[in-house]
């Protein structure tokens, strides 16, 4: 069947605490989502904002859409307010788009409370809308917001407001469970109720994810024939979000044999997925199935070892039908299969005794504190060093890290290194707003005369971690850094008892990988 997958992010997505995009970036991920293939992509509510004026504005000229519809948002007509002289139901109408989605009531508990009036108003206040709309050449689709909450509390209000907005032509009906409580068997037992009703018609869902149950409410909603489906890429949206695309678009199309987007499209699915969650500047979670970069990720001994024979003893995909990969990650937890594999994806021969003695030394490592999985750089260098084939770019002599508070808001940190590059003795200072940006600063100082290149080097994101809090301020600590060089990006780990010394470490591990691998 045939499943039209409707984007919300644009609006409903990002009603998300902490998301607030441009109007670039909203342009930017329309023309994402449109590559990806979606049917339709909701721009935003018209006239709600300088911001909406201004996407819909540009739309009209910048945006050229290959395979998705731009779609307008907006509500029915306000109470006691003609329809023609509402001026964000003439927005909806000015906005250029031939589609427009309209939410009404659908629920006698908000007509009575939420707008306070009866439900032959708010059926005027929809059925108006919807009739002027289509006569204005606008195709419409209607949310009906509250309504498996409606149903469940007055299932006559509800169907008399979805009789009447049915018997005005709109294109498509959509159930909505916009408080997110609904539970898979009452979406089926409501939409059995209801569906037989109405033969021939086009009907669709939207659901908040506040339960964890909006994927599977959507599956459930297909699977009794509704053929649009709408949500928003890596969940996003208003408390715990809404279903997630980026897990029911594979779904229904891998493992319930729909047609939602073309199958070479969803295999860019996961790079789109992370270049959205890059523009919002909200990081996808590493375990999100499909896209996250843990979903095809292996670290025991036995599962890496059967991944060797046959990748489908435990993948439920092959990976690249949604543009992810297989990783194996190498930890205390590892086998053979896992290092030789592992060794493979970084181009090195490794043969079973070289990988027993480097599990041995990662048991070791790992004991003391360290963590490869989420570190390849450093696991890279310590193969490397395994093979006897670490050239060294730079030796250390010294560094030296102070930070001084000039005011009540002004700390200023200050290093100072003191390098041998190519037999050049460098003693080098760096400011920065912390003591690992100051030597990091110091470090580019030292290199860059010998490597230019090393000027592009940026740290993107610092994590510690206390090891052992028992051990109070002299615990160990474990220290994350990731690196880009704007082409890739990679990861590295210091452990020590001095987190300064621990990030220096790390700092060292991911300039020398930038080297070894540049």
């Amino acid at each position: 069947m045939k499943i039209d997958i409707f984007d919300t992010t644009l609006r409903d997505g990002f009603q998300q605490e902490g998301i607030s995009p441009s109007v670039k970036d909203k342009l930017a991920i329309a023309e994402l989502l449109d590559e990806l293939g979606v049917a339709f992509i909701e721009g935003g509510w018209p006239g709600a904002s300088p911001k909406e004026e201004e996407f819909f504005d540009r739309a009209k000229t910048e945006l050229k859409l290959k395979n998705a519809k731009l779609v307008s948002f907006g509500s029915t007509r306000k109470l006691n307010l003609k329809v023609d002289e509402d001026p964000q139901v003439q927005a909806l109408i000015d906005s250029g788009t031939e589609y427009v989605c309209i939410v009404g009531k659908s629920s006698n508990l908000h007509i009575t409370k939420a707008i306070q009036t009866d439900v032959k108003s708010a059926i005027e206040m929809a059925v108006d809308t919807i009739e002027h709309l289509s006569s204005k050449g606008k195709k419409v689709f209607f949310d009906a917001e509250h309504f498996f909450d409606g149903y469940k509390e007055d299932s006559k209000t509800s169907l008399e407001i979805m009789d009447a907005v049915m018997a005005t032509g709109v294109d498509c009906f959509i159930f909505c469970d916009t408080n997110g409580g609904t539970l898979p068997s009452e979406v089926t037992a409501i939409l059995t109720e209801i569906l037989p009703r109405y033969e021939g018609q086009k009907f669709g869902v939207h659901f908040q994810n506040d339960n964890g149950c909006a994927v599977t409410n959507s599956m459930a909603a297909v699977n009794l024939g509704v053929n649009h489906v709408q949500g928003t890429m890596n969940g996003y949206g208003e408390r715990t979000g809404n279903a997630d695309l980026c897990t029911l678009v594979p779904n229904l199309s891998l493992k319930m044999g729909h047609e939602t987007i073309n199958l070479e499209s969803l295999k860019k699915l996961t790079p789109i997925a992370n270049h959205i969650a890059e523009l919002v500047n909200v990081t996808i979670d590493s375990r999100q199935p499909y896209v996250g970069s843990a979903a095809f990720t292996h670290k025991a001994g036995l599962h890496a070892s059967g991944m060797a024979k046959d990748s489908s003893l435990y993948e439920h995909i092959d990976s690249s039908a949604v543009g992810n990969y297989t990783r194996t990650t190498v930890s205390e937890l590892a086998g053979r299969a896992s290092v030789i594999t592992k060794a493979n994806e970084f181009g090195l021969e490794f043969s079973n005794d070289d990988a027993k003695e480097l599990i041995n030394h990662v048991q070791n490592l790992e004991h003391a504190g360290y963590q490869f999985e989420a570190a390849d750089a450093s696991l890279y260098l310590l193969i490397k060093k395994e093979k006897n084939v670490v050239p060294e770019f730079f030796s250390f002599e010294s560094f030296r890290v102070f930070s001084e508070r000039r005011n009540s808001e002004n700390v200023i940190s200050e290093a100072v290194t003191k390098l041998i590059v190519n037999e050049n003795r460098y003693v080098t200072t760096g400011e920065g707003v912390g003591p690992v940006d100051a030597l990091s600063k110091a470090l580019v100082a030292a290199l860059e005369a010998d490597y230019p290149n090393v000027t592009t080097i940026k740290l993107v994101d610092y994590k510690v971690r206390i090891i052992d809090s028992s051990d109070g301020t002299e615990a160990k600590t474990r220290v994350l850094i990731e690196f880009t060089d704007t082409t890739k990006n990679w990861s590295t780990i210091g452990v020590h008892e001095n987190i300064i010394n621990a990030s220096w470490n790390a700092l060292c591990d991911g300039f020398n990988y930038y080297f070894m691998t540049s």
